[in-house]
């Protein structure tokens, strides 16, 4: 099996070394390299450090307030202490790429069937390049953290980041301060139906 598949764990705990700026970018490679629907590439990049981390993460929190008086995912208030500790972990985390689906449409928007399946297979394409990424990540010694919370903060990290399309989620990249064993996976006579 392949290495970086067995020995890539999601990683809370960054130490403060910078990541330097060709491992980035054969990150970022990476997850161009991976297979999208009707080779759209619907993927948008926006890669976060230094002073501009700062603003990201005062976005990230204002969200994260905001989300506790008006929230916009109402049914997953319980979560939400979740979130803050994803906040904590993406201040650790020397650099925070966020991806986006430029050919997406708003999250509240309602959708017709087709493009919801435009959405869908938008989303298979994100999800195939995050996993590219954070694999890379591995084999370059780099610890990854794939983050779905932003969603908390929609509306605040959208407008800071100012990208087409709709945000996906974020990926923490940088050297990990924990070596987490690996968690438990089903087995796959369980979840595996033969014809």
């Amino acid at each position: 099996m392949i290495h970086a598949v067995t020995a890539r764990r999601s990683i809370r705990k960054y130490r403060s070394d910078e990541v330097p700026l060709p491992y980035i970018e054969e990150i970022l490679k990476a997850g161009t390299l991976a297979p999208s629907s009707k080779n759209r590439q619907p993927w948008r990049f926006t890669v976060v450090q230094g002073k501009a981390k700062k603003e990201m993460l005062s976005a990230m929190e204002r969200g994260l307030n905001r989300e506790r008086k008006n929230p916009l995912l109402p049914g997953s208030v319980k979560l939400l202490k979740g979130a803050e500790y994803t906040l904590s972990i993406m201040k650790q985390a020397p650099v925070i790429i966020f991806v986006a689906n430029r050919n997406g449409t708003d999250i509240r928007k309602d959708l017709d069937t087709e493009e919801r399946i435009y959405e869908i297979c938008n989303a298979q394409s994100i999800g195939a390049a995050i996993e590219n990424m954070t694999l890379t990540a591995t084999e370059l010694g780099l610890g990854s953290l794939w983050i779905c919370d932003t969603y908390f903060a929609y509306e605040e990290l959208t407008e800071w980041l100012g990208t087409e399309g709709a945000l996906y989620a974020a990926l923490a990249v940088g050297y990990a301060d924990e070596s987490p064993a690996p968690r438990p996976r089903k087995d796959i006579n369980s979840i595996t139906e033969w014809r």
